[in-house]
This record gives C-alpha cells, structure tokens and sequence, in this order.
C-alpha cells in the first residue's frame, strides 16, 4: 500500500483531533457469572476460574467494586460471591450494569460453565436456563456501552449471531451449539489474566484479542498434549456482522477486542510516578483515543483510506509502546 501525502497525513490528524474526546474517567465494569455445576466437582472448578477472573481484574486496575461475582452457590465465599446467578440474580445485576454505567464506558461480562443448543441457545443456571435471547434482553439497555461478552460454555458458538452488534465484542470457546462436549477455555481465558503470558506485545497489560488467541492457542495445546480430537473451537466477532472467526486479524475483525484492555491506559497513567513515563502513557492514551474516534468515522471513510489511516495510528501505537518498555526498564 502506497504511503499517503503529507497533506492527507494531516487532514487526517486534524480530523481526528477535531473529534471529541472520551473522558478520561472512563469506567470500566465486570461481570463473572459461573453457572450451575451439576456436580459438586464442576461447580468448584467454575467457581475457581471465577475468583481467578475477579481478582485479575482487581489486579489489572479495575476498582475492586466494579468487579461482580455470581455464583451458583454464594456460601462457597459468601465476601467474594456478591448472589447467586439464578435468573433473579443475573436480571439485578444487569440492571445495577446499566445503572452504574455510561454511555461509552467498558463492560465485560464473561460466563462460566455449562451450555446447550437444543432448540434454544441457553447457559446453564440454578433454575430455568436463560436463553440467548434472553441475554440480547438484558444487554439491550447497554447499547451505548462497549460490551464484550464472553461465553466459555459448551454450544456457545450458537450465542453469537443473536447478541453480534456495533460496540459489542462476542467470544465464545466453541464455533457453533453442535460442540457440545465439556469446554476448557475458561481455564486458559482467566488464565491470560492473572499472568503475564498473554501480553504479546509485551506492553504490561493484556488487550481482550490478547486473552482470547492466548486461550485458543493454549485449547489446541491442550488437545495435542491429551492425544484427543477437539471438541472445542473458539471464536470471536466484534464487529457486528455476527460472522465470528478464530484467528481475528484485529483490523476487520478483532479491533474492538484489541482496544478492549482492563484498567486501561488510564490506569496506568495514575499508578505511575515518573513524569517522564507518565508522558509516555499520555501519548498512549491519546493515540488510542485517535483510533477509536477513526472507528467511529469507518462508515464515511472509503475503505482504503480508513485502513491506511488505522495502519499509521497502530504503528505510532507500537512505536509509543516500544519507548514505554524502554522507559520502564524492559527490552
């Protein structure tokens, strides 16, 4: 792809910084909901890899009260576990989402357990089952927020066509409801989370596009090493057209997911007492705010010129990226 002029390289700057920015308050929300075990074993596993999720979260930058655990049974960790993820549960914190949240925040919600398609898309709870459907219901209020709803269930593949939408990233560990065979994602999905393994780009944190091909390379492995035929295969949509991948190549597919990051730049930026780096992570935030207002303008922008102007930004992002390693002592 030719480079483009001078001129155009500073249309292009002006435009974007002519946008408004988001504030730098953004608020970022996670909901962790395990289903129902249906055996005592399964149930401690889910809820394991919930408590592994909620405190990654904490730890990345997410205020410890913004992060909501529900579970089938609240007296495993009655202070961890703020209800049970019943229908009535699930319902009240979604609510409390929109409640608590505004327009242009982060909201991720992952789910934890058992899953079927039979008929419906469903998620295994204590009490009916909710449907797909049911969770485009709950997430209809969350429209003007960016959603990632990540369904580590068996069947989940079948969840994504009816919750696919603008702002809202979809993963899900199988491709579609015919995988229905117990999942092991969840295990490699918190895990990318609570280590640092998953941070390809080694830049100390970890994006959502991050988490998820982590979690897939490591289900495959998984496989391999068991000698056994997978079941399972993972795949994400963000960008609403309800046709999800499993190797997103976070332009066309996987942007979203790639700017999704717990605690964020912001975080960052107030966790740190050197001016210098501080200015570094300004810089960060600033490019990534350029990039998120150029999504925002990809429906009137001809194509060529809108994936022109998101490679410059992504490579001043990786360049900006590069000197906050070196600041900070890293290679």
């Amino acid at each position: 792809m030719t480079r483009i002029s001078c001129t155009r390289m500073l249309a292009a700057v002006f435009a974007l910084a002519a946008l408004p920015a988001a504030s730098a308050a953004q608020n970022q929300q996670v909901l962790i909901i395990a289903g129902v075990g249906g055996d005592p074993a399964y149930t401690q596993k889910f809820h394991g890899w919930a408590l592994t999720m909620a405190d990654a979260a904490v730890k990345s930058g997410v205020p410890a009260s913004n992060v909501v655990y529900l579970g089938e049974t609240p007296t495993l960790a009655p202070q961890r576990i703020a209800g049970r993820s019943d229908s009535e549960g699930i319902t009240a914190a979604f609510r409390d989402l929109a409640s608590r949240s505004k327009p242009g925040d982060e909201i991720l919600v992952v789910l934890i357990g058992h899953g079927s398609a039979e008929g419906q898309a469903r998620f295994s709870i204590p009490g009916p089952d909710l449907t797909a459907a049911d969770f485009s219901r709950l997430l209809a209020p969350l429209a003007d927020r960016k959603v990632a709803i990540v369904n580590t269930a068996s069947a989940s593949g079948a969840f994504i066509e009816p919750l696919s939408a603008k702002n809202r990233v979809i993963v899900t560990a199988t491709r579609s409801g015919n995988e229905r065979n117990e999942t092991v994602f969840a295990q490699y999905f918190v895990e990318a989370y609570a280590g640092a393994a998953a941070d390809a780009d080694k830049d100390g944190r970890t994006s959502l596009l991050e988490a998820f091909n982590y979690a897939r390379i490591e289900t495959k492995r998984f496989y391999d090493n068991q000698n056994r035929l997978m079941t399972e295969h993972a795949v994400l949509d963000d960008n609403g057209d309800g046709k999800a991948v499993a190797e997103p190549d976070g332009r066309v597919e996987g942007a979203l997911a790639r700017a999704f990051v717990l605690g964020g730049t912001a975080g960052a930026i107030a966790g740190n007492t050197d001016p210098a780096v501080r200015a570094l992570y300004e810089r960060r935030r600033s490019i990534e705010q350029q990039i998120e207002n150029l999504r925002g303008m990809k429906e009137r922008l001809p194509q060529a010129e809108y994936e022109k102007r998101l490679e410059d930004l992504l490579v001043s992002l990786a360049e900006v990226n590069q000197e906050i390693r070196k600041a900070e002592g890293g290679r």
